[in-house]
């Protein structure tokens, strides 16, 4: 591979059309403020780099970034690209990565409004992430050890697992569909309304309003705290490991609680079965 090192680069497409270059401790910054420094790439391998101008990396087709800093100036860095790997950067611009696939995160820190819309085949492993509408319409994602604080995260996704995450955000996995979440904690409001086989195993919710208007919802033995309104107009199948606050008109299925303040039934056809177990909890916690 042809090496570039230590130079700055500050031109419109500066490399660009370049193919099998490791680019190692370069910046893209300067006077000239051009864009699209690594557009129509292929075979690239980008090491303790300094990004802050906009559209890096666009068309590319095979590229490994490795302790880069994306500062806000940075914005929508990788679009239209495939077969990523990014570890240990800090993407820190608008709409970061986008219409993207195959794609491999790993250590890496995420400040990025509208980061990861429509990525396909997508890895994310201990990063954390600060974002609105983060990863909108992806599919096929897996991430495990990440930590997202924001809002409408996840909305419209497909084909998904998380495994040991922590996820702070308001109005979570709308309209998602076929996804799995495991040993996590998510906390915000109105989580996962319009969702269609979903499920949450050892987890815990937290927020108001939680899992309306579900189809094909499950919950195994997971813990619900400050859950008021639950559950309204979902089919469900749930098994809840702590009270909760009040249920609401679940439509079908079967929840199992140790304790409820209150079941609202206020609409003709809202046949969801709720089995208080108040006598399992106590012989539990003896």
């Amino acid at each position: 591979m042809r090496i570039i090192q230590d130079q700055t680069f500050d031109a419109e497409r500066a490399l660009y059309g370049s193919q099998d270059i490791q680019v190692k401790n370069c910046r893209f910054d300067g006077p000239a403020d051009g864009e699209s420094a690594f557009k129509e790439c292929g075979n690239v391998e980008v090491e303790n780099c300094f990004f802050n101008l906009r559209y890096p990396f666009w068309h590319d087709h095979g590229l490994t970034i490795e302790g880069a800093e994306m500062t806000e100036n940075c914005r929508a860095a990788l679009w239209y690209s495939d077969h990523i790997k990014i570890t240990d950067t800090n993407l820190h611009g608008i709409k970061a990565l986008r219409e993207c696939s195959d794609v491999k995160m790993t250590g890496c820190h995420i400040l990025s409004p509208e980061f990861g819309w429509s990525i396909r085949h997508m890895e994310m492993t201990d990063c954390d992430a600060e974002s609105e509408y983060f990863m909108m319409r992806s599919s096929d994602l897996h991430f495990k050890d990440v930590r997202m604080k924001g809002k409408y995260s996840f909305q419209y996704i497909e084909n998904a697992v998380f495994e040991n995450c922590r996820f702070d955000t308001k109005d979570a996995f709308w309209h998602a569909k076929n996804v799995t979440v495991k040993n996590s904690v998510i906390k915000g409001e109105y989580l996962a309304w319009y969702c269609e086989d979903v499920t949450f195993e050892n987890c815990k919710i937290i927020g108001t309003q939680p899992l309306c208007y579900c189809k094909g919802l499950r919950l195994i033995n997971c813990e619900m705290t400050d859950c008021d309104l639950a559950f309204e107009r979902s089919e469900v199948e749930a098994v809840i490991t702590s009270p909760v606050v009040s249920i609401k008109n679940p439509l079908a299925g079967h929840i199992t609680v140790p304790a409820v303040g209150e079941i609202i039934r206020d609409i003709d056809g809202a046949n969801g079965v709720v089995e208080v177990k108040e006598a399992a909890r106590r012989k539990a916690c003896a």
